[in-house]
C-alpha cells in the first residue's frame, strides 16, 4: 500500500491501538511489520485467526502468554557464537515453558479454534533443555549441582575462606595488635579480605596495602598471615570461572542444535501474540468480521471511526448501483471524517482487525487504495496547494486500476471555481473509465450536477441542523447537500438585501453593473436628474434602505453623492441613492437650534463649557491627553 495513503488514514495510529494489547514484544514487532494484504484469501485467513482468538476469549479462556520474552536477542548472540549467561539462560527457560504451556492449552481448544489449534502442533517440546537449564542454573548464577567438577572447586572454596576467616579472627583478638587496628572488622576490598589499620602502624603490620580511606587516616590491609590461602582461593576461583563458562557453554549448544525448532516456537507464539491482541481490540470495540468480496461492493452498516471516542456511526454503501459517490455539505459537517472512516474500514479489514459496525457490513478487497486529502503544499519543491493536489492526482491516475479504491476531499480546489470543477470532472470521468471505486467531497455545484446526470455516480449529503448551525455528522446517499453560506451568512448578521441579491444571482446571474461615478464624467441627463432630489441637510432624520433603520445626517451630499449619516453612535458613507428621508431636520428641531449637540457626546459637550469658563481641571486634561 501507498505509505502517503497510511499516514493519511490514519493507519499506524491504529497499528498502535493494537500493539497496546501484546503480552510480548513479538507479537509488536509483528504488528509494526503488519500491512493490508491486497489477496483475498490471506484476509479471510487474518480474519479468521482474529474470529478464533475473539471466540477464545468469548469463551472466557486466556491463553498463557504470561512469561513469554522477546528471545530474538538471544537467538542472534547464539548464531554469533557466542555462550549466553545464566541470567540469558533462564529467559530461555521461562520461554520454553511458555511455549510447552501454550501447546498443551491449544491442544484440546480445536472446538473454538480450529486453526489456531493446529498452530500448536507446529511448537517443538523442548521440555529436556529446559529440565537442563534448571538443573544448572539458580536465578542469575550457575548453580554447584551444574556438574560433579563445579561442585567439588566450589566446597575447596568454601574451606579455604573458612581458613582465611579463622586467621583472620586471630588477628582481630591478638592483644598486640589491638592498638594497631582501627575497627574490629574484616572487609573485603578489590575481591580481598583486609584489616582496617590506623595509618601511623601501616609499616607496623606484616601484609600488603589494598586500598586507603577517603580521610587518609585508615589503610586496609590483607596480613601476611592469610596470604596462602588467598594465593589459593585466587586459583580455585579460576577454576570455577572455567568450569562455569563450560556449563553455559555445553546449554548453549543444546539449544543452537534445536535453532530451527526454537525459530518456530517464536514463530508460532508471535502470532498467538498479535492474533490474540487483534481479538482484545475486537473484544473492546465490539467487533465484527463483515462479507467480503473483491469486485468493489461497500456496505457499511453503523460503522464507527476507530480514532474517535463516541463517533457518530455511518451508514454507506457503493459498488452496486453506482460506483462513484460526490459528497457535499457544509464546512466542518464532517465530509472527511467519512472518507477516513470507508479508507480506514478498508485498511483495518485487509490487515484482519475486526471493524466496529453491525452485522450485514459488506467491504471489498482492493489491490490499492488512494487518497488525496489534506493541504499537500510542498515548501520544498516550492509548489502550491493546488499544484500539489494536481501532482497527487496524476500520480493516482498513473497508478489506478479497476481494483482500487479513490478517496478525494474537495476535488479541484484551490484555483478558479469554474477551471477547477471543469478539471474535477475531467479527473472523475478518467478514474470512472478505469473502473476504480471512487468517493469524493466538494462544495462545487458543477461536480453535484455532473453527479447527478451521471448514470453511475450519486449524490450524498451530510446533515446539518439549520437552527442551530450544529453538523449532525450524518451521511444522507441521494440527496443533493449545499454549503448553507448564506444562511450561515443570514444568522451571522449580514443584511437580507445582500443576501437576497446573493440567491438571486446564483439562480439568474443577471448581475447589477451599475458604478459609482465621478462628477466629471456625469451625463447632462444624469445631472439633471440629480438637480430635481431632495437635497439632505445637516439633522435630517432618514432611513437607511439596507435594513430599514433610521439615522441622521452629519454631512451633507458630496461630489460622489455620498452622505455621512449617524447610525447606532459610528458615523458611516452610504450612497444618497440608499438612503430616503423620513422627517426634515428643520420639522425636528426650533429655530437656531446647535445640531453639533446631536453629534457631540455629554462628556465632549461638557469639557468645551469647562474650558470656555477657564477650569484649570479641564485645561490638565487637555495638557495631559496632548502628551500620549
Amino acid at each position: 500500500m501507498n505509505k502517503e495513503t497510511l499516514e493519511k488514514l490514519h493507519y499506524y495510529e491504529l497499528k498502535e491501538i493494537v500493539k497496546g494489547y501484546c503480552v510480548s514484544g513479538l507479537g509488536k514487532i509483528l504488528i509494526d511489520k503488519l500491512e493490508p494484504s491486497n489477496n483475498i484469501k490471506v484476509v479471510k485467513q487474518r480474519l479468521n485467526e482474529t474470529s478464533e482468538g475473539r471466540a477464545l476469549i468469548d469463551a472466557s479462556y486466556h491463553m498463557p502468554l504470561e512469561g513469554i520474552f522477546n528471545i530474538l536477542p538471544l537467538i542472534d548472540k547464539i548464531e554469533k557464537g557466542a555462550s549466553l549467561e545464566a541470567a540469558d539462560l533462564t529467559m530461555m527457560s521461562n520461554f520454553l515453558r511458555g511455549c510447552r504451556k501454550v501447546k498443551l492449552f491449544i491442544k484440546d481448544k480445536e472446538g473454538y479454534a480450529p486453526t489456531l489449534s493446529a498452530y500448536g502442533e507446529n511448537i517443538s517440546d523442548l521440555s529436556y533443555i529446559e529440565d537442563e537449564i534448571n538443573i544448572s542454573i539458580r536465578g542469575s548464577m550457575v548453580d554447584s549441582n551444574a556438574s560433579k567438577e563445579l561442585k567439588k572447586i566450589r566446597r575447596h572454596i568454601d574451606l579455604c575462606d573458612g581458613k582465611i576467616k579463622d586467621r583472620l579472627d586471630k588477628f582481630l583478638k591478638s592483644n598486640e595488635n589491638k592498638e594497631y587496628i582501627q575497627e574490629f572488622f574484616i572487609s573485603q576490598r578489590n575481591g580481598k579480605y583486609t584489616i582496617p589499620i590506623k595509618i601511623a602502624y601501616k609499616n607496623q603490620v606484616q601484609g600488603t596495602i589494598i586500598e586507603a580511606s577517603s580521610r587518609g587516616t585508615t589503610v586496609f590491609m590483607e596480613p601476611n598471615v592469610i596470604s596462602k590461602y588467598t594465593s589459593e582461593l585466587s586459583v580455585l576461583k579460576a577454576e570455577e570461572a572455567v568450569e562455569e563458562y563450560k556449563i553455559l557453554a555445553a546449554l548453549t549448544d543444546m539449544l543452537f542444535e534445536r535453532m530451527r525448532d526454537l525459530k518456530m516456537n517464536i514463530d508460532v507464539i508471535s502470532e498467538y501474540d498479535m492474533i490474540l491482541a487483534k481479538a482484545k481490540y475486537s473484544k473492546e470495540i465490539d467487533g465484527i468480521m463483515p462479507k467480503l468480496n473483491d469486485y468493489g461492493y461497500i456496505k457499511i452498516i453503523k460503522a464507527r471511526y476507530s480514532l474517535i471516542k463516541n463517533s457518530v456511526p455511518l451508514d454507506f454503501e457503493i459498488g452496486e448501483n453506482y460506483r462513484g459517490l460526490i459528497i457535499t455539505g457544509p464546512n466542518a459537517g464532517g465530509k472527511t471524517v467519512v472518507l477516513k472512516t470507508i479508507g480506514l474500514l478498508t485498511l483495518a479489514i485487509q490487515s484482519g482487525f475486526h471493524i466496529a459496525a453491525e452485522e450485514g457490513t459488506e467491504i471489498s478487497v482492493f489491490n490499492n487504495v488512494f487518497v488525496d486529502i489534506g493541504d499537500n503544499q510542498s515548501v520544498e519543491n516550492a509548489l502550491s496547494t493546488f499544484s500539489s493536489h494536481v501532482k497527487n492526482l496524476a500520480e493516482i491516475i498513473r497508478k489506478s486500476t479497476k481494483s482500487t479504491l479513490l478517496l478525494f476531499d474537495e476535488i479541484g480546489s484551490g484555483t478558479e471555481p469554474n477551471e477547477g470543477s471543469a478539471l474535477a470532472i475531467a479527473i472523475l470521468e478518467e478514474l470512472y473509465h478505469k473502473g476504480c471505486i471512487i468517493v469524493a467531497t466538494t462544495h462545487y455545484g458543477e461536480i453535484k450536477n455532473f453527479s447527478k446526470e451521471h448514470p453511475d455516480f450519486e449524490n450524498a449529503a451530510m446533515e446539518f441542523e439549520k437552527d442551530s448551525l450544529e453538523p449532525l455528522y450524518k451521511l444522507s446517499i441521494g440527496k443533493v447537500g449545499d454549503s448553507n453560506a448564506l444562511y450561515i451568512s443570514k444568522k451571522m448578521g449580514l443584511y437580507d438585501s445582500i443576501i437576497d441579491k446573493a440567491r438571486e444571482y446564483i439562480n439568474t446571474k443577471n448581475y447589477n453593473y451599475d458604478l459609482i461615478k465621478d462628477s466629471k464624467v456625469l451625463k447632462s441627463k444624469e445631472v439633471k436628474e440629480d438637480e430635481n432630489l431632495y437635497e439632505y441637510s445637516v439633522g435630517d432624520k432618514v432611513i437607511l434602505l439596507e435594513n430599514n433603520e433610521s439615522a441622521i445626517i452629519y454631512k451633507e451630499r458630496d461630489r460622489l453623492n455620498n452622505v455621512v449619516v449617524l447610525y447606532n453612535n459610528e458615523f458611516i458613507q452610504v450612497n444618497y441613492k440608499r438612503i430616503k428621508l423620513e422627517i426634515k431636520a428643520c420639522e425636528l428641531y426650533p429655530e437656531g437650534y446647535d445640531l453639533n449637540q446631536l453629534f457631540v457626546s455629554y462628556k465632549e459637550r461638557k469639557l468645551e463649557r469647562d474650558i470656555e469658563r477657564g477650569s484649570k481641571k479641564a485645561l490638565k486634561k487637555i495638557r495631559k491627553d496632548s502628551l500620549k
